[in-house]
């Protein structure tokens, strides 16, 4: 049996097929007894929209593009949901890439893949350079995800800054001096765990408390067997923490079975506190306290901005925002992040 049409929902509904096209496209000046009628028929013929051809008329493929370093990374999975059901809304199919944090395929995202069967890119990058992110001529619109790298580039992230500083400060105001940053690096970078590493620093700073560089404990990546590796060197090395920031829930998580190997309890001994607010650390014993970004809200931000940019690359909107017609202006945007206290650091106040 043949694919009904449009022109065969007006046959059955006894309207034009711009009828028909209007309350698809949920125009507002139909009646209420014509839409139900419209709606009635397209449910009886089993009719569905050609989304294909409707975004090709627009000179779009309705297909964007979300490169994250690592999709195993419960924070990425997590974020990718989102960002499909938003995109979902707005009738956009989303292509999920992973880049490994490889400067070559981050490139070669940031290119549009070498062909133009994406419309845009949400891109969280790890190994991209201010300069890779400047030369962009013919690429596609990109938002990126994370600590800013260019300032002329759409942009969502969370103040990790602050929020790592509201993190330990919390650590802090439980009594603990002695806190290692898990993950922590050289704070002079543009990344985001650099950022977070600031943050912590300033705490620090703020509560008196002087920095020791040997309370960073680096990690090669940032997942479970990295976090519980850092943390069994430094106790083995004679460490004696009394509270651990990490800077993601994985590492936390790994720390976690670092430190009960070692017979460490947490948080009498040790309080420890993440980054992300993944599923894993809300079933963890102890259950995690973290700093919880808006994943649906960097999501919903990102996605918008996003399609504002495919409009104005396409003509389809005329918004004049900037300083010249019809070109909208680079958006920054921090959406919110809260602390979620759990049991990894609460009921065990020192003083």
């Amino acid at each position: 049996m043949a694919r009904p049409r449009i022109k065969d929902v007006a046959r059955h509904a006894g309207v034009s097929e711009k009828t028909v096209s209007n309350v698809i496209n949920d125009y507002a000046h139909v009646s209420d007894r014509t839409r139900k009628v419209v709606r009635e028929a397209i449910e009886q013929l089993g009719y569905r929209v050609n989304l294909a051809g409707r975004h090709l008329r627009r000179g779009r493929t309705g297909i964007i593009a979300l490169v994250v370093p690592e999709l195993d990374i419960p924070y990425f999975a997590e974020l990718a949901r989102h960002v499909i059901r938003e995109a979902e809304q707005r009738s956009l199919t989303v292509l999920i890439h992973q880049s490994g944090a490889d400067r070559a395929h981050e490139l070669a995202a940031l290119a549009g893949f070498g062909s133009a069967f994406v419309d845009g890119i949400i891109l969280s990058p790890l190994a991209l350079t201010a300069d890779d992110l400047r030369d962009r001529a013919g690429a596609p619109p990109t938002v990126l995800l994370g600590e800013l790298l260019e300032e002329g580039a759409d942009h969502v992230a969370i103040d990790n800054e602050r929020a790592a500083r509201e993190a330990t400060a919390h650590l802090i105001g439980l009594g603990r001096r002695a806190v290692l940053a898990v993950g922590g690096r050289d704070d002079s970078g543009l990344g985001t765990a650099e950022a977070r590493t600031r943050g912590y620093r300033a705490a620090l700073s703020e509560a008196g408390i002087a920095y020791d560089p040997a309370a960073l404990l680096p990690v090669d990546s940032f997942r479970m067997p990295d976090g519980a590796e850092a943390v069994a060197v430094a106790l083995r090395g004679g460490a004696r923490p009394d509270a651990l920031l990490c800077l993601n829930d994985q590492l936390a998580l790994g720390a976690l079975r670092a430190l009960h190997e070692h017979g460490v309890r947490v948080p009498e001994d040790v309080a420890v506190i993440g980054f992300d607010d993944v599923e894993g650390g809300r079933f963890s014993v102890p259950t995690l306290s973290t700093v919880a970004p808006d994943k649906a809200a960097v999501a919903k931000v990102a996605v918008h901005l996003l399609q504002r940019r495919i409009e104005e690359a396409t003509g389809a909107n005329g918004v004049s925002e900037g300083p010249e017609s019809g070109v909208l202006s680079p958006q920054d945007r921090i959406v919110d992040h809260r602390l979620v206290l759990r049991e990894s650091t609460e009921g065990h106040e020192r003083r």
